[in-house]
């Protein structure tokens, strides 16, 4: 009977995995998406952690200043939590052949690899995440899409070991060139 639960659990994940839109779906949305022009200078953003099962546990503001050193578009995030923590974060974007790039953070695992289409960006990593006193490894999906030429939404799902722990909803606005 152990046996039979196994199998049905491993097959129910291996199915969570599949399907989803191809960022290539999007490859007709307007406005179109330059991750480079949108993210230099400045932008604002707001946003929450829910988990699994709805409920906000954190909600957070952003402010991230961009600009290129060469062909590498760096975005340094400054975050502010309800709770009253602060973090920073600073990307180091680079293209990665025609419409995708790569990318790298201090609080990320290895590299970040994503693909533009239209007006979206879906992008994959594994990000560390403190939790009291505690680091875990945690697979992000994340979805970016832009709404008018300075507002963006973007969605993020937030799995360990294959099973969804949580989202994070956040909304981008382009205050600054």
């Amino acid at each position: 009977m152990l046996k039979k639960w196994m199998v049905l659990l491993c097959l129910g994940l291996a199915l969570s995995g599949c399907g989803g839109v191809p960022v290539s779906h999007y490859s007709q949305e307007a406005p179109k998406l330059d991750l480079r022009k949108y993210f230099t200078g400045r932008v604002e953003a707001w946003g929450m952690f829910q988990k699994r099962s709805g409920e906000v546990t954190k909600r957070f503001t952003v402010v991230i200043d961009g600009h290129s050193e060469g062909e590498v578009l760096v975005m340094h995030e400054a975050f502010s939590y309800s709770d009253g923590t602060k973090q920073v974060r600073e990307w180091r974007l680079r293209p990665n052949g025609p419409g995708r790039w790569k990318g790298t953070a201090g609080d990320v695992v290895g590299e970040a690899y994503g693909e533009v289409a239209g007006n979206s960006f879906h992008w994959n990593y594994v990000l560390r995440l403190p939790v009291d006193g505690t680091e875990y490894d945690v697979s992000l999906d994340d979805w970016m899409y832009l709404i008018d030429e300075q507002t963006m939404a973007n969605r993020s799902s937030m799995s360990k070991l294959g099973v969804e722990v949580g989202q994070i909803t956040l909304f981008f606005r382009k205050t600054g060139i």
